[in-house]
């Protein structure tokens, strides 16, 4: 079901700067092909979009996580993730690290969080998690900047 949003686009950061979009994109080709789970960038997606409050991408990232598979309870409890029994401890590492990320100026990444996350991934994992956390944060922040509505994306994605 497609909607129509009530928010007006302030520019088509796409359209104007496609050398800029190249660049968010091959950032999120590195994190489709880095080797974590497709499930889990799909919760840290929908997870940091959720904070950022991102209407664009939270649209894009539960149309994709759903074509994926993914359970709808646990897209519905993603904000409240740390009470339900719906994550793996390799999720809840993750989920972690994201919020820690995303909320940088408030959280410092203390070292027992850094500690936490790091029992759940090799290093090269970690260095690809906190890629994919920077990656979703920048999408966020060019559709928030810019108020690119939700509403029209359509997934291309087949389980």
């Amino acid at each position: 079901m497609e909607t129509t949003s009530t928010t007006k686009s302030r520019l088509d950061w796409q359209s104007v700067s496609p050398d800029i979009l190249e660049v968010a994109r091959t950032a999120s080709a590195k994190v489709r092909s880095s080797g974590l789970e497709r499930s889990l960038i799909n919760l840290i997606d929908i997870r940091v979009s959720q904070i950022n409050g991102c209407a664009y991408c939270l649209d894009m990232h539960v149309k994709d996580a759903k074509a994926d598979g993914e359970r709808e309870e646990r897209i519905y409890q993603l904000p409240v993730w740390k009470e339900t029994p719906y994550y793996t401890q390799r999720e809840r590492a993750a989920l972690l690290w994201a919020e820690t990320l995303t909320l940088l100026s408030e959280t410092g990444v203390p070292e027992d969080v850094y500690e936490q996350v790091r029992g759940h991934f090799s290093e090269k994992e970690l260095v690809a998690l906190t890629h994919a956390i920077n990656t979703i944060n920048s999408w966020n922040r060019f559709n928030v900047a810019f108020r690119t509505p939700p509403g029209s994306y359509v997934t291309r994605r087949t389980k």
